[in-house]
């Protein structure tokens, strides 16, 4: 167990809080630890079919650079992560989806953030409107399955809940553990 001692500073923004700590390790040591306060997130594998997946470009400023990757977004206070899941969806894409099965939970950043993925898979999707998110999506991809695991070895896609999202329903897949009627 890590005792703080004190907090040395602090950030709020509109979707997250950060302080930077001072604090006694278990051994007696004094050393420093920041903590990311961040709302839970969910993140959609989107089959068109059980061929082809939805995917999104979009610039990410921590890195400076356009990922592709599935879409994904923060919960709104008290929203529930399955209907954050649909809401980003259809805001990153313009799809609705008639069936959502949820693959896996996770933190991605344990080491300085609480924050919580929830990936989903989806299908029946059904296209209602262009994607609202014009501010943080460059456009909407159609990428086949087959094409996946080359793109992710090649580093076309590093983003680490895309990997994990296609891994795991690839997994589940094999498994036996996604219904027969999934993309029907």
């Amino acid at each position: 167990m890590e005792e703080t001692i004190k907090t040395l500073a602090r950030i709020n923004a509109n979707h997250f809080s950060a302080q930077l700590d001072t604090v006694r390790l278990r051994t007696g040591r004094i050393t420093e630890r920041i903590k990311i306060d961040h709302p839970e997130a969910a993140a959609i594998v989107p089959f068109l079919d059980a061929e082809r997946i939805l995917m999104v470009r979009q610039w990410r400023y921590a890195i400076g650079q356009e990922t592709l990757e599935i879409p994904a977004g923060k919960a709104d206070p008290e929203e529930d992560v399955e209907v954050c899941a649909h809401r980003e969806l259809m805001e990153e894409t313009g799809h609705s989806a008639s069936r959502l099965l949820q693959l896996f939970s996770y933190y991605p950043a344990i080491g300085y953030s609480n924050e919580v993925i929830r990936i989903y898979a989806a299908s029946g999707l059904l296209r209602l409107a262009d994607r609202q998110d014009v501010d943080e999506i460059a456009r909407v991809e159609t990428v086949r399955i087959a094409d996946i695991h080359d793109l992710i070895l090649r580093g076309a896609i590093q983003d680490g809940k895309t990997v994990i999202g296609i891994s795991l329903f690839h997994a589940k897949q094999q498994r036996g553990e996604i219904p027969g009627d999934f993309f029907k």
